[in-house]
């Protein structure tokens, strides 16, 4: 089991997935057993998540949440809590690595 994912942290997407937006939702597809509960298993994201995915690109978790308060209306604790709790689910199933400091 991995450690809980922490703020100053960077998370970036497995290479052992594939996302496409299929009808406005965004759909990941593992590509190699051992990611996600279930070999061939599909995941898909809501609107927030997509969010959150979108900006896996080499920020913060810090960075993630400030950014994320520009384009949503909600408190800074309420997106924490957001994304940490996304992360920790996708980093539990391999769908997202930590990136090395």
């Amino acid at each position: 089991m991995s450690a809980p994912p922490e703020l100053d942290e960077v998370f970036v997407r497995s290479s052992d997935v594939v996302a496409r937006v299929i009808e406005g939702e965004l759909v990941i597809v593992p590509l190699t057993g051992g990611v996600g509960d279930l070999e061939g298993e599909l995941f898909s994201l809501n609107e927030t998540g997509r969010a959150i995915w979108d900006r896996m690109d080499g920020r913060s978790l810090r960075r993630v949440i400030e950014d994320l308060g520009e384009e949503f209306d909600a408190p800074p604790e309420t997106l924490a809590k957001d994304v940490l709790g996304l992360i920790g689910e996708l980093l539990q199933r391999s769908i997202i690595v930590r990136q090395a400091g």
